[in-house]
């Protein structure tokens, strides 16, 4: 009977840890994120994706930018007094077209300032919300990605590019119809990137910079860096807030049995951060 009990009692421990655990982390990024918008006199909002796992079936799933995202920083930049700067911490794939520019167009409605910081990556809808703000922070080896729109799993330019160049002796239905929702799909990316860089650029380079993120000129995960955003006149930095870096930390990836990548945590002469102690 012990036994029996001993059995359950690890059961329900074994159950209730990765529970503690979450509601440990939550707490931590809690505090990091009061911390750092007491520091910065603004709202910190976050838009965070990484791969996660269903509880107990260790299911992997994508996380992309959706409607729920969508809703909930509009209800957070709702919230905000008109006076207050907004700061959103963004690490994205992409997502759907939809709340990309819901959320884009909320933020360039926002009367103070709006800053984006980029820790590591936002690609695709993730860089068009990038291009609302009012100042896009980076880490010196972050990227933005094109933000040529996909139909189906094709890019909506090789689509047109065929057509146009009509390789093949007939065009089936169903490719014109793909090659009409392309070029629909690729003028109404192009005008609200328009939209976005006209606070940035004047009109001629605006028209210009959003063609060529929006027209297909590279592949979707092209990355394009600090100092080639800076060449297209866009408003980057790269003095990336410490506090942010440990706030990534607390957004982990699904534990493997053997990880990929290990690294001594402690940097000669430096504490966790990285930065060495002052003199």
């Amino acid at each position: 009977m012990d036994h029996l009990w001993l059995f359950w009692i690890l059961v329900i421990i074994s159950l209730l840890a990765p529970v503690a655990r979450q509601q440990q982390i939550h707490l931590a990024r809690l505090k990091i994120l009061r911390r750092l918008q007491k520091e910065r006199g603004s709202r910190i909002i976050t838009l965070i994706h990484r791969h996660e796992f269903l509880s107990f079936l260790g299911i992997p799933l994508t996380r992309f930018i959706n409607i729920e995202d969508a809703e909930l920083i509009l209800r957070a930049i709702r919230l905000t007094p008109e006076d207050v700067p907004i700061d959103l911490i963004l690490h994205t794939p992409g997502g759907l077209v939809l709340a990309t520019e819901q959320i884009a167009a909320a933020l360039q409605k926002h009367r103070a300032k709006v800053t984006v910081f980029i820790p590591h990556y936002a690609m695709s809808g993730g860089t068009m919300i990038a291009l609302a703000a009012d100042e896009i922070v980076m880490d010196e080896n972050a990227v933005l990605g094109p933000v040529d729109p996909q139909v189906g799993s094709y890019p909506a330019a090789s689509i047109l590019k065929v057509v146009a160049e009509k390789k093949v002796n007939r065009i089936d239905d169903h490719t014109l119809i793909l090659a009409d929702i392309a070029a629909k799909a690729q003028r109404q990316i192009e005008e609200t990137v328009y939209r976005l860089l006209r606070k940035h650029l004047p009109e001629e380079d605006a028209r210009r910079t959003a063609g060529l993120l929006s027209g297909g000129h590279w592949t979707h995960d092209y990355p394009l860096t600090a100092e080639g955003l800076r060449e297209l006149g866009l408003p980057i930095t790269t003095e990336m807030p410490m506090e942010i870096y440990s706030l990534m930390n607390l957004y982990p990836q699904p534990a493997q049995r053997r990880p990929s990548v290990q690294f001594v945590p402690l940097p000669a002469g430096g504490d966790e951060s990285g930065r060495r102690p002052r003199e």
